[in-house]
């Protein structure tokens, strides 16, 4: 465990020790899978498995999507239609990241035992990540399944969390 890089990120998760009946669980984690599920997800999907966007601005139209995401969102919000989610048992605070691993700031977790969590994070679009993760330590955790973009994301964050870092470090310094 001592060759894990950890990086500062201030962050929330909601999590809960996975009892005998895994597939609610895994129902959820299958709901939350990249928000692909939605009409306009597959719509774009379905575009571009044809070609269709292949003239098209790619980050625009991203954010075209989002966009109508964010207004079907509206619409269920005046509609009183909220998503439901699993009631997780605890919440922490994760105080800094790996690749493959989060720490947090105080015990909470049981050795070896097998857990389910989500993520609130911080990039875009930003949204709850699921994720199936394992104690190491009452306080380290080894995630063991994340859905492939949300992998990629929170490798990018990390990234990200790494270079402003080396920013700070070399501002203290002066250079």
């Amino acid at each position: 465990m001592e060759n894990i890089r950890f990086v500062n990120a201030p962050l929330k998760i909601k999590f809960e020790k996975i009892s005998e009946d895994e597939s609610v669980y895994k129902k959820e984690y299958d709901k939350l899978s990249n928000s692909e599920e939605d009409s306009v997800g597959q719509w774009l999907k379905l575009a571009k498995a044809r070609g269709e966007t292949g003239d098209s601005d790619q980050v625009l139209l991203k954010l075209i999507v989002e966009l109508h995401r964010k207004v079907d969102d509206l619409s269920a919000y005046i509609k009183d239609e909220k998503p439901t989610f699993l009631d997780l048992s605890e919440e922490k605070n994760i105080d800094s990241v790996g690749f493959d691993h989060f720490h947090l700031e105080e015990d909470g977790l049981e050795a070896g035992a097998r857990y389910y969590g989500r993520i609130l994070m911080p990039f875009f679009p930003k949204r709850e990540v699921p994720l199936f993760f394992k104690a190491l330590r009452a306080d380290i955790a080894e995630v063991m399944l994340i859905h492939d973009q949300d992998k990629k994301d929170w490798s990018s964050f990390m990234s990200a969390r790494e270079r402003a870092m080396i920013r700070e470090a070399k501002a203290i310094k002066g250079d």
